[in-house]
């Protein structure tokens, strides 16, 4: 297993103040329970590029992402690797009853994560019905995203990725800013073009062809390479296919 090389200084220490506390595995926490979870904590950061964990190796741990961006990827026994999967803030690491790590884990950004020790946080599920229903809300929503993600590589069309893919970052980007509302959503974009092109399974030309097209018809407004402004969501979303809702279009 990688080694964990330092505590977060800049980690919120209380969880009140935590970012993302109303959508992590303790949302539905009682503050006794969440005192409960506060001894059994601590917090590790990482940094863009190194790797958290290896598919396989024993995990000790488990834990939800504070701040910035991993990536889950599975590797071939041909030694091809394929990106599986994005973790944003909020999203939990590793599961409840499996010793070993499924995927490896890479950090893209600068990473902060919220850890357990793995068994006592089993134990702590068993007597906890918060921890537990919350972690099955978060689990059947992966579900709904991986089957989501399957209708986005199978079916839609190089431009409808893209917008699929800045709408999906840009939806977890507002709902961990609650207060904001209204105006246009601005976010910054935590995976290069070519990790965009290898999570969509496009090529590097066709990624910056599209993104310079979608900025070309107004539907986002780039500063730099990362910064992404959307003036109108539902636009975005019709260029996914999208509706408000995030159903398909018909």
């Amino acid at each position: 297993m990688a080694t964990l090389e330092h505590i977060a200084d800049t980690a919120p220490h209380d969880c009140a103040d935590c970012p993302i506390r109303h959508r992590a595995v303790c949302a539905r926490c009682e503050p006794g329970e969440l005192d409960k979870l506060d001894s059994i904590k601590y917090y590790r950061s990482f940094e863009a590029g190194q790797t958290v964990i290896w598919s396989g190796d024993p995990m000790d741990f488990v834990a939800s992402v504070v701040s910035g961006i991993a990536t889950l990827t599975q590797t071939m026994e041909d030694g091809r690797t394929q990106m599986v999967g994005l973790l944003l803030p909020s999203d939990f690491v590793g599961r409840p009853g499996r010793a070993r790590a499924a995927y490896d884990v890479v950090a893209t950004t600068d990473i902060v994560m919220c850890c357990f020790r793995r068994k006592p946080f089993e134990e702590m599920m068993g007597r906890t019905p918060h921890i537990a229903q919350r972690l099955l809300e978060m689990t059947l929503d992966e579900l709904d995203a991986a089957r989501e993600w399957m209708l986005v590589l199978g079916r839609k069309t190089a431009r409808e990725k893209i917008a699929s893919l800045l709408a999906i970052i840009g939806r977890r980007d507002a709902a961990l800013h609650m207060g904001r509302r209204g105006g246009p959503l601005v976010f910054d974009l935590p995976l290069t073009r070519e990790a965009m092109a290898d999570y969509l399974g496009l090529t590097l030309e066709t990624v910056s062809r599209q993104i310079s097209a979608l900025k070309r018809d107004g539907v986002i407004v780039l500063e730099g390479k990362r910064r992404v402004t959307v003036p109108d969501m539902n636009r975005l979303l019709e260029e996914a296919g999208d509706d408000s809702d995030g159903g398909l279009l018909a």
